[in-house]
Parts: C-alpha cells; sequence; structure tokens
C-alpha cells in the first residue's frame, strides 16, 4: 500500500502515466490500475521508476481488460520490452492478483 503523500512526490511521475495512457488509448480503469500499481511498487533508485512506471501500465492495462502488447507500452515509455517482460508477473503478484494462465 501507498501513502496519499506519494501522489504528491511523485506527480511528475503519475502525469506520465496520463500521458502514456492517452497514447496507448487506455480508459480510466486502465489508468487508476496503472497509477494503484506504481505507487505501491516504487523502487527506491530513481532510474529504476520509469521501468516501474511502464511494468505497471502494461499490467494495469491487462488487469482492466485493455490489453496492450509488451512492445507497444514500451514503445510509449521509452524502455525495452525485456524490462516489461522481466517485471509484470512480480508486479501483479505484490498486487495480489494471479498471472494469466496463457
Amino acid at each position: 500500500m501507498y501513502r496519499a503523500s506519494d501522489r504528491v512526490e511523485h506527480e511528475q511521475w503519475l502525469s506520465e502515466i496520463e500521458t502514456v495512457a492517452d497514447r496507448l488509448g487506455l480508459g480510466t480503469q486502465a489508468r487508476s490500475h496503472a497509477v494503484d500499481l506504481f505507487l505501491s511498487a516504487l523502487p527506491d533508485q530513481e532510474r529504476s521508476k520509469r521501468a516501474t512506471m511502464a511494468t505497471s501500465i502494461y499490467v494495469g492495462a491487462l488487469v482492466a481488460g485493455q490489453e496492450r502488447s509488451q512492445t507497444a507500452v514500451a514503445e510509449a515509455t521509452d524502455v525495452s520490452r525485456l524490462t516489461i517482460q522481466q517485471r509484470w508477473k512480480d508486479v501483479l503478484e505484490r498486487a495480489g492478483l494471479d498471472a494469466p494462465s496463457w
């Protein structure tokens, strides 16, 4: 879980999530999931925040039923597809959700 102050402290990243969500055509539910996942999985290192943001967007869209490819999210967030591929299941499971069986 995250603190309300995390929203203020990480406003720049939350704004970027909205920008990327616009690019990907994601709805309100996917955006909300992405924000919650990002704030719940905040890394200590600044350099890891972009990867966490990208992964949170991918998982948020997946959970909301608005699935986007790892490649599309990677291109929209300027990270490698491999970064998302390596992290998405951990973010999903840390949120208490089960990974799809496909």
